[in-house]
């Protein structure tokens, strides 16, 4: 099976095992803005000055606003939908997160993608339990600004 061309589409359990160790990505560049974050924001009611003040935060080691972890976090569903299909399954849930760790903040201008490695897939009742190490790239630091193990469940058709 190819995986060279993006989305990876696995339609069974068989082609799903085989995606095991491959890393698939990078997805394309989303950009992080004020306003994204300001919306996130008033979403989560998380309003951290580090978050949407950038005049205070322009006098702080950062040099100005961040993105909220869980706003960068957030962005994993859209990303993953432009690394896998599932078309070959009923639908998926995102299940949980196993371990998720922030080591870079996200500067508000900077840009993210993902990539991504399924680690395991396992057979439960109806279907099957997808795990995804996902790494998430800025173009502000060297290091990974979102480290993450995703679940998934993915249904069968019947």
């Amino acid at each position: 099976m190819d995986f060279s061309s993006l989305p990876a589409r696995p339609a069974t359990f068989d082609e799903l095992t085989a995606l095991i160790g491959v890393e698939l990505g990078p997805t394309g560049w989303h950009h992080v803005t004020q306003e994204a974050v300001n919306a996130f924001a008033r979403v989560t009611g998380d309003h951290q000055w580090i978050h949407t003040d950038p005049e205070r935060a322009a006098d702080s080691p950062l040099g100005g606003t961040i993105a909220h972890g869980l706003y960068s976090l957030s962005l994993g569903p859209a990303f993953s939908a432009e690394l896998l299909r599932f078309d070959g399954f009923a639908h998926g849930l995102n299940y949980g997160y196993d371990k998720v760790r922030f080591p870079t903040p996200v500067p508000v201008g900077s840009r993210l993608r993902m990539r991504a490695t399924v680690t395991d897939a396992t057979r439960v009742p109806g279907g099957v339990q997808v795990t995804f190490q996902q790494l998430f790239d800025s173009d502000a630091a060297a290091k990974p600004a979102v480290v993450a193990v995703a679940v998934a469940r993915l249904v069968e058709k019947s």
